[in-house]
């Protein structure tokens, strides 16, 4: 076996308007056909990673931030928020006006006023990025097949994010849901535009780990992708941390090598430096 390789998705593997550059389809391609493996390792569910995404050629998957790991379409670990959890998160969040959407590997199913609040938030999350045309991108592009109209008490839910009104939000979701791991995104502390909420105790290396138990595979063979600080677990735990050239600060401080932004032939360039190709 060579090296297994770990990708984050949006910012890495794909921009942040979902636009997957031809060089990175051309990295994963060569180097599997090297003998290496490559996973992405993301935040979405399984039901947001899309066939433009399979279609390069993967060996699987691991989604929700960790909650849900597979190899080669077996299912290596699963864990999710209990109906109990998921009608307590959506209650909450109805009583304090909050939009949200739930993930699961069977869809994004989300509130009913969530696409009217939150295209200005997908669009402030895009002007972060340095994104041209920022201000014409609506939640329906970021999540093309997002159900509006579905039901919200469910059984199968990965975890659960939500627009912040204020960063408040997100610390009385600390308090309110000690059984469960409370994070924010699209931003660091205060400026943060969301709040999600998964199983408690998971992150990126933690589904890792359960991966190269399964595969009988060694740590040191392992190389990790990403720009976020969410990536950092994953980056911290493998052999080898690239963060991209789009990244925040924190991980690009603490990755062993950067590369460049995921449209500028960024995760061609890393592949091709360490020997991938």
């Amino acid at each position: 076996m060579g090296k297994i390789i770990f990708l984050d998705v949006d910012g890495t593997l794909v921009d942040y308007e979902n636009h997957l550059p031809e060089s990175a389809v051309l990295a994963v391609g060569k180097a599997r056909e090297n003998g290496h493996r490559v996973y992405i390792c993301t935040g979405r569910s399984k039901a947001e990673v899309y066939e433009n995404i399979w279609e390069i050629g993967l060996d699987g998957m691991i989604g929700g931030n960790g909650s849900y790991v597979e190899d080669h379409g077996h299912v290596v670990m699963h864990q999710m928020i209990t109906p109990e959890q998921c009608r307590h998160i959506v209650d909450w969040l109805k009583e304090r006006g909050l939009e949200f959407y739930l993930e699961s590997n069977a869809g994004l199913f989300a509130s009913a006023g969530f696409e009217e609040a939150g295209d200005p938030v997908i669009q402030e999350y895009s002007r972060r990025k340095g994104k041209e045309g920022a201000d014409k991108i609506k939640v329906r592009d970021a999540f093309p097949e997002m159900i509006f109209e579905g039901e919200l008490y469910r059984d199968d839910v990965n975890k659960v994010s939500f627009i912040l009104n204020q960063y408040q939000d997100y610390k009385d979701a600390v308090v309110e849901f000690p059984d469960l791991q409370a994070g924010t995104w699209g931003g660091a502390g205060e400026i943060a535009l969301f709040g999600d909420l998964g199983v408690k105790n998971i992150t990126k290396g933690n589904a890792i780990a359960h991966l190269l138990e399964y595969l009988h595979a060694d740590v040191a063979d392992t190389i990790a992708f990403g720009d976020a600080k969410v990536d950092i677990p994953m980056l911290e735990y493998c052999g080898y941390g690239v963060a991209m050239g789009s990244g925040g600060d924190e991980i690009k401080a603490m990755a062993d090598y950067v590369t460049g932004d995921v449209d500028k032939n960024g995760l061609y360039d890393a592949f091709e430096k360490l020997g991938l190709l």
